[in-house]
């Protein structure tokens, strides 16, 4: 499938966990959760908020440009994390390289504020259709970072930042860009997103210590929680000093609807972008898979009896992250590359706080799953540099 080898030269996300740097793995391993309560539309709701210094380096990037002022979180949220990428990266110089950042929902916050504004006064405001359209992310980012090279901008629901990467790989490999930013930036805490996941009767209304929990299959209660953020990676098909990992196989498959927030009892679609990212790969020699796992009863069930259907007996070590940051919807999967990636460096597991099981001695590869609404799902199989051959 991979016509050449791709490398992830660096990673940048901010969450509710904060910001990528030292000490993110630490906050990763305490087994404690950073979601935290909000009152949202007369209600107080568990989200994944960015905290306090997150957020204050998004108002200090608004603030710097009359321009900025009046664009969404989502594309500041994108703009933020790609600067930081871009600087790790190593490009030096580089005005070339694509973007691809995609979203579930876009520009929720100023929809819903010029949607208000239309049904109040019977007209928009003329900036609405350009502050609102799904291309708005990429090609701020692409301004910001005065890049010449292609930039795009799209939506396949939660699996949206793992078809970001697919994406830049199809491009690195024909041969029309050799740099790719990609990724995934959200943020949907608002009165009417939030209002169609309780309409779906499946975000958390949870007591206890963990609002949600994913990765619980004994639950028997759906417990998403939505979180904000943004996740980008630069690759390419460079091997540069310092590179964080290599991509060693892709898989991508929809499966016919049954509705269209479902998926198949076994996760077909799953099974089917798992086997193709293995490729000749033995599904023996996975160490891990950092799964999608919503934190719903069907979501997370399904999921685990596609990876018993593709893995059998002798499964990989299971973990997510969505019990910790959220559900951030179409940056989702990057913020699980992310995972990966620090397990491969630290060469150690993340757990999570409900599924007991023995952690591998060493990890080289590392499954990640993301699946959208409409049963379209992603594997992408990241490689340990390092590990012996």
């Amino acid at each position: 499938m991979l016509k050449q080898p791709i490398y992830i030269t660096s990673l940048f996300s901010t969450s509710a966990l904060g910001t990528s740097g030292e000490g993110f793995f630490k906050d990763y391993q305490n087994g404690k959760h950073y979601l935290t309560q909000r009152e949202i539309d007369g209600h107080l709701l568990w989200v994944g908020a960015l905290p306090f210094a997150a957020k204050k380096a998004i108002d200090a990037l608004k603030a710097s440009d009359p321009k900025y002022r009046k664009l969404d979180d989502t594309v500041l949220f994108a703009i933020y994390a790609a600067r930081q990428a871009l600087a790790q990266s190593k490009w030096d110089n580089s005005t070339n390289f694509g973007i691809n950042i995609g979203s579930s929902r876009g520009a929720t916050t100023l929809f819903e504020k010029y949607h208000h504004e239309f049904l109040k006064n019977g007209a928009a405001p003329a900036r609405t259709s350009p502050s609102t359209t799904m291309g708005n992310i990429s090609s701020w980012v692409a301004h910001d970072l005065k890049t010449k090279g292609p930039n795009i901008s799209h939506s396949i629901t939660c699996s949206t930042a793992l078809h970001s990467l697919l994406n830049g790989i199809a491009w690195l490999q024909s041969g029309l860009a050799d740099k790719f930013l990609v990724g995934g930036s959200e943020a949907p805490l608002t009165a009417f997103t939030i209002a169609q996941m309780k309409a779906l009767k499946i975000y958390s209304d949870a007591k206890g210590d963990y609002p949600c929990r994913s990765l619980d299959l004994s639950k028997e209660r759906d417990t998403m929680v939505l979180g904000e953020g943004a996740s980008i990676a630069a690759i390419t098909t460079t091997h540069q000093e310092g590179a964080l990992a290599q991509v060693s196989g892709i898989g991508f498959a929809t499966e016919p609807l049954t509705h269209g927030a479902s998926l198949s009892a076994d996760g077909i679609c799953f099974q089917d972008s798992m086997r193709m990212a293995l490729g000749d790969i033995s599904p023996s020699e996975i160490s891990a898979i950092v799964m999608h796992a919503p934190g719903t009863v069907q979501g997370d069930i399904s999921e685990y009896r596609a990876i018993q259907k593709v893995f059998g007996s002798q499964l990989p070590f299971l973990t997510t992250n969505k019990w910790k940051l959220g559900h951030t919807f179409g940056a989702s999967g990057m913020f699980s590359i992310e995972m990966a990636l620090l397990m491969l460096r630290h060469q150690k597991c993340i757990t999570t706080p409900f599924y007991e099981q023995e952690e591998p001695e060493k990890l080289r590869y590392i499954l990640v799953n993301a699946v959208g609404f409409g049963g379209n799902a992603v594997s992408i199989l990241v490689e340990d540099l390092n590990a012996p051959v």
